[in-house]
């Protein structure tokens, strides 16, 4: 499994990286839209995509989060397409939007960018359309993964839904006889000390979706869109949620030490977690609570500059497939997009497919808000919502 190793640079380093690449991109780019019904157009938009693939260049460069290139399905890959595959590993998403820059600079063909960095990118200019036709298995992918907000806009994809996994409510069912119901336990006094988050600035939205819920009259409809006076209620109760944590997780192996030792009794996590911690006869179990959750989305986004656009999209092709998205799930924990891998995931480690959510039901998907890039300009086209760059700096304060 790799998932403890996903996104493992979140210190201060990675959000001070995050923050800068953002204002790399310029003042234009980070006063874009943020949804796919943009009425603003990414600087690649017009960009005509190939119309087939023709003779692999024999050689494909990845950015990937460690664990998205594991031997089981690149040496396969290698030999059916010819195309050699080297991957540069990043550790935040702010150093892939900062390796990307430049459309990739003629050296990258694809990024595996999440969803807090997929719109830097296209709005940056540094990725181009894709051809979905081209990619037979897209078809396969769950609808509301085939075109999402994330890495499509305006009905241009520019790039492939990958694999997904949402954040959870994880707790010590010896402390919780019964699921708790709500995120409030989080910032509940009574379990001062005992409380874990990811030491991330996209962790504001989930503080933002449970004020959606408890506090209606701060009109939140998006935790990714916010106001100056919602940014600051979301602050406001982070800041005051502080003091109850025990530790704020970079790695999914600290919060798992956390709910091993007794240290930590509830908290937010990935499903990797629970099912790590139950395979070790750790007493926990996870839920998503009434207000919902927030939830990470994985796309191969294709480089403008791509040196090997053929061997660019086998690679899509093969990496879509429902025998590849299963390896990929079991390997690194996290739930494949196309919906007929679950039973190829159960043949590879029994009850995966259940374990990550595979065969959910779409109530259970449609629960998830799925990270997207908060940049200053709302869907509704009002240039009042507050910015990356902003919540980046404002977590330095709070978890940094």
């Amino acid at each position: 499994m790799f998932r403890h190793l996903r996104r493992g640079a979140r210190g201060r380093f990675a959000i001070a990286l995050a923050a800068l690449s953002l204002l790399s991109l310029g003042a234009s780019a980070v006063s874009i839209s943020a949804g796919a019904s943009s009425t603003l157009t990414p600087p690649t938009a017009g960009m005509t995509p190939q119309t087939s693939i023709g003779k692999g260049e024999g050689k494909l460069s990845l950015i990937a989060w460690e664990g998205y290139a594991q031997p089981q399905w690149v040496k396969p890959f290698e030999r059916s397409t010819g195309c050699v595959v080297s991957t540069k590993y990043a550790g935040s998403s702010g150093e892939m939007v900062a390796l990307m820059a430049g459309g990739g600079g003629g050296q990258y063909d694809l990024v595996s960018a999440s969803g807090d960095a997929d719109l830097r990118l296209i709005y940056g200019g540094d990725v181009k359309p894709v051809n979905m036709a081209l990619i037979p298995s897209w078809k396969q992918l769950r609808p509301f993964l085939q075109s999402p907000g994330f890495n499509t806009i305006n009905g241009v994809h520019y790039g492939v839904s990958l694999q997904f996994g949402p954040n959870v409510l994880l707790y010590s069912t010896k402390t919780f006889k019964t699921a708790p119901t709500s995120w409030s336990v989080i910032y509940n006094k009574k379990y001062k000390g005992e409380i874990t988050v990811p030491n991330d600035p996209i962790q504001i939205a989930d503080a933002a979706l449970y004020l959606s819920k408890s506090q209606p009259s701060l009109g939140i409809t998006d935790p990714y869109e916010l106001t100056q006076t919602q940014f600051n209620a979301a602050i406001a109760l982070l800041t005051a949620q502080k003091p109850l944590i025990a530790k704020y997780w970079s790695l999914a192996s600290d919060e798992i030490t956390l709910f091993s030792s007794g240290t930590a009794v509830v908290g937010a996590a990935w499903p990797y977690q629970t099912s790590t911690l139950q395979a070790s006869h750790v007493a926990v179990k996870e839920t998503i609570p009434k207000e919902g959750a927030t939830g990470w989305a994985d796309s191969w986004l294709l480089a403008k500059d791509a040196p090997d656009p053929n061997c660019a999209y086998d690679w899509m092709k093969w990496i879509t497939t429902p025998e590849v998205q299963a390896q990929q799930a079991v390997s690194y924990g996290e739930t494949p997009d196309n919906s007929l891998a679950c039973p190829l995931m159960n043949k590879i480690q029994a009850g995966s497919c259940a374990a990550y959510h595979a065969n959910a039901p779409d109530s259970y998907f449609k629960s998830i808000k799925f990270w997207k890039t908060p940049l200053s300009t709302c869907d509704n086209g009002k240039n009042d919502c507050v910015p990356y760059s902003e919540w980046t700096n404002a977590w330095v304060q709070i978890g940094g």
